[in-house]
């Protein structure tokens, strides 16, 4: 798996995620505890749902500890000015509408679009990841090629 980049606020969340989920998977060790106490597994539903969550919950834990291992901080990575890369805020004019638009790279767990965060696996920022200020490209996006001219390049941060 490959790095995980967070923001610091990001890498919190997940913290956070992470230590309730345990307290979850405690709850949950409890309740099938007390199901499995009922009598006949075979036919307890309270103890298969239990079972069917714990898994769930333990994947998920596994699937966080396993990011946070990997995570990587953008607040800590050196942004070179003027240049397009994770962490920096850009400003793009798209050539064709006359339209300008601003985003800011993040990694994948933390992209939301309708915030203004572009994932730098999203087709876009793929095709303006380590250009510069004054540079223009055409990108293929799922509705067709479009070309832009990146304006501002500046830390996120």
């Amino acid at each position: 798996m490959p790095d995980t980049y967070l923001t610091r606020a990001g890498y919190e969340k997940l913290v956070g995620d992470l230590e309730n989920l345990k307290k979850q998977k405690s709850i949950l060790s409890r309740e099938i505890g007390e199901a499995a106490e009922k009598g006949d597994l075979r036919e307890n539903a309270d103890y298969h749902e239990a079972k069917k969550r714990q898994a769930e919950i333990l994947r998920r834990i596994h699937e966080l500890e396993d990011k946070l291992k990997k995570a990587r901080l953008i607040d800590d990575l050196k942004v070179k000015n003027g240049e397009v890369q994770i962490g920096v805020r850009v400003t793009l004019l798209d050539k064709l509408e006359g339209d300008e638009m601003e985003w800011t790279l993040v990694g994948a767990d933390e992209a939301n679009p309708s915030e203004g965060k572009l994932s730098v696996y999203s087709p876009l920022a793929q095709g303006i990841l380590g250009k510069r200020v004054g540079d223009e490209v055409l990108i293929t996006l799922p509705a067709g090629p479009k070309k832009f001219k990146i304006l501002k390049a500046e830390s996120a941060l």
